[in-house]
């Protein structure tokens, strides 16, 4: 952890998303392991405590690019009828932890969603600009939302997990 002082509400104003410094990543149960991915294009607004984003399906970025039209295919993200995934918060509650409500829609399918994290207190940057840094994660069923392919493996059990792991490093500049 910086020695950024750690904030547990969000700073009011208008703030728009840093997109070189922010990403948006996945991480899913695969066989033996994990496999993880992110959306290079993202993009999010936080106005005053209402935090809204999406990212572009056709950027979805892992370490095979067949692997990566098959995310974009029909059977998982179906790119050519939902081109993003978004968000939009309903509330956001302090304490220990940041704890952000919202809707999350994925493939056309909106669900509730709650994310959690931490944000740091606002600073001055050497241009004088004010950022903060937003860190918020959860957990979804990925079935919920339509994405069910799957693949058995010998010992009958899936290869795929269907819970999947959401987690966004957001950097916001405060609207000069």
């Amino acid at each position: 952890m910086s020695t950024t002082e750690i904030r547990q509400a969000l700073p009011t104003g208008i703030w728009y998303l840093d997109s070189v410094h922010s990403s948006i990543g996945f991480e899913i149960a695969y066989m033996a392991g994990a496999f993880r991915g992110q959306f290079r294009e993202v993009d999010a607004t936080l106005e005053d405590t209402r935090l809204t984003g999406s990212a572009q399906v056709a950027s979805v970025e892992v370490k095979d690019e067949n692997l990566a039209a098959h995310l974009q295919s029909p059977e998982f993200f179906d790119v050519e009828r939902y081109p993003e995934l978004r968000f939009a918060s309903t509330d956001v509650e302090g304490g220990d932890e940041l704890t952000i409500g919202g809707e999350i829609t994925i493939k056309g399918v909106t669900q509730p969603v709650e994310l959690t994290g931490r944000a740091n207190e606002p600073l001055t940057d050497a241009y004088g600009r004010e950022r903060f840094g937003l860190t918020l994660e959860t957990k979804l069923d990925r079935t919920a939302f339509g994405l069910n392919w799957n693949l058995p493996l010998s010992s009958g059990e899936p290869a795929l997990s269907n819970e999947v792991t959401l987690a966004a490093e957001l950097f916001f500049v405060k609207e000069a």
